[in-house]
């Protein structure tokens, strides 16, 4: 598996990386319009600049305190978003 892998569906490209801290420059200009890392396995959706950053968290074995969970990306043609969903 590469460290960075770019997708492209439909109009849009996603960028898959296990740690943010590993990006060097600003997705935005590249045309990227999700980012999806996991590396602290804190489930989040936060949108920066126009670019939606998600951490699905952990679907596997609990870490730490945090939730056991995964997450659920809508590709739209004009519209792009993502939840979290914690599983009992």
């Amino acid at each position: 598996i590469p460290e960075i892998l770019d997708l492209h569906v439909r109009d849009t490209t996603l960028r898959v990386i296990h740690n943010l801290h590993d990006i060097k420059a600003d997705p935005a200009p590249a045309g990227i319009r999700v980012i999806i890392s996991g590396h602290s396995h804190k489930p989040s959706v936060i949108t920066r600049d126009g670019v939606l950053f998600v951490n699905p968290g952990s679907a596997g074995p609990r870490r730490f305190k945090l939730p056991v969970t995964v997450g659920l990306l809508l590709l739209q043609t004009a519209e792009v978003r993502a939840e979290i969903v914690e599983l009992l």
